[in-house]
């Protein structure tokens, strides 16, 4: 919702929150308004009126879920402003890495990983623009974590583009072969801070 729309109304909150919870469940790839209205308690005709088109609650919905991901990026990069913990990309890395890594977020990593792949190819359907927004998003926030008097440099974007590639290969991995540990020994052999 940009700034100037009008607050949604209630009920249509409330059905994008039934139909992401849907979406996380059982992806985007061939959604139907008829089976989706009928599991969030709604009808295709309510979706349709509130959402304007299948691709206006399609939009809706990879919205909702590029809010939900930014929200907790921010949260674990919020979380490594102690003192006590070392700063710089890496670390911020791992704990990105941690949060991919989890069981919990599988239904969003993998509606992210499906709405990425079809932005790439129906760049002109409602996914357009996806994957290239989510990458701008990612680099911002790994940018935040690198020191302010580099972050510049043409080394820092190397870098911080090196850690989104790493994060990402290894999450497409994760989600093909459910493979934790070897994944994981593989992100961190590549993400752990470099000795000083």
């Amino acid at each position: 919702m940009s700034p100037s729309e009008p607050d949604p109304s209630p009920r249509r909150r409330d059905l994008l929150e039934a139909a992401y919870a849907y979406a996380l469940r059982g992806g985007l790839a061939g959604l139907s308004l008829r089976p989706l209205a009928e599991a969030i308690g709604s009808s295709p005709r309510v979706l349709l009126y509130l959402f304007g088109s299948k691709d206006g609650l399609i939009r809706a919905l990879l919205a909702r879920a590029r809010a939900d991901e930014l929200a907790a990026l921010r949260r674990i990069m919020g979380a490594r402003k102690s003192p006590e913990e070392p700063g710089g990309l890496r670390p911020v890395a791992l704990e990105l890495w941690r949060w991919l890594s989890d069981d919990a977020h599988r239904g969003l990593l993998t509606l992210w990983v499906e709405s990425y792949a079809r932005s790439l190819t129906d760049p002109d359907g409602p996914w357009g623009g996806f994957a290239r927004a989510t990458v701008e998003d990612w680099l911002t926030l790994l940018a935040a974590a690198q020191p302010a008097e580099v972050r510049d440099s043409e080394a820092a974007r190397a870098e911080r583009t090196l850690v989104l590639a790493v994060l990402r290969g290894a999450l497409l991995d994760l989600l093909a072969t459910g493979d934790t540990a070897r994944v994981t020994a593989a992100a961190h052999s590549q993400l752990a801070p470099e000795e000083q």
